[in-house]
């Protein structure tokens, strides 16, 4: 009897994870299991926007982005996806800056989760990043041209009011098509794995993504 209540959670886990991956849409509840949102739908074609928010001190966020990725690569012919750093820190205007830069391919995005949640190596200043993406072979001057640019302050802005126009007030968390947000804490609500949260956030997101489909094709 220990053994089973011991064994409970993780059964429970393991059912969930496999009813969320064999889930439909109608399966899933605006208000519990995403949100929906008055935005702009994004002009990507025949593609679906998927548009994460994330920090990159965020432990959640760091747990989530391998996942992410192979989510990403499965989905391509469907999505087309972004990110947004939350905040207006120091780590929100390296990405923003890197983003410009075209840096962020070649690992270098994994490489400061990995820095900071791994290395235990905080890059919470200005100086702390640039030292470290220099070192991960970023041009330095390159690098503060675009880091005092008009065009990162910008975006460094237009990341805190996108976010707002989503009311979006944590991290990670995911806006389907400019219509709908979720993420594993409200997805995946209740559940105390990591893993099962993330399976049932992309349960909820493929709905989505389904869904927006068929709305851009203007089918209902």
């Amino acid at each position: 009897m220990r053994l089973f209540s011991l064994l409970r959670p993780l059964i429970a886990t393991v059912a969930f994870m496999a009813a969320a991956a064999g889930a439909s849409a109608a399966d899933f509840k605006d208000g519990v299991d995403f949100n929906t949102v008055t935005g702009p739908r994004p002009d990507t074609g025949k593609k679906v926007e998927v548009l994460e928010f994330f920090m990159y001190h965020c432990p959640h966020c760091n747990a989530l982005d391998p996942a992410l990725a192979d989510w990403v690569k499965k989905n391509g012919d469907k999505i087309v996806f972004k990110r947004m750093h939350m905040g207006d820190d120091a780590q929100a205007k390296a990405f923003y800056t890197l983003e410009s830069m075209n840096a962020l391919g070649n690992g270098m995005h994994e490489k400061i989760f990995h820095a900071i949640h791994v290395d235990r190596n905080r890059l919470n200043t200005d100086q702390a990043l640039l030292d470290f993406v220099v070192k991960n072979g970023v041009d330095k001057a390159k690098y503060l041209e675009a880091f005092n640019s008009f065009g990162v302050q910008t975006k460094l802005k237009r990341g805190q009011q996108i976010a707002n126009q989503y009311k979006l007030d944590s991290v990670p968390a995911l806006v389907i098509d400019g219509h709908y947000t979720t993420s594993p804490a409200v997805a995946g609500h209740g559940l105390t794995s990591p893993a099962a949260a993330h399976t049932a956030m992309f349960a909820v997101v493929d709905s989505l993504v389904a869904k927006s489909l068929q709305e851009r094709a203007g089918k209902k």
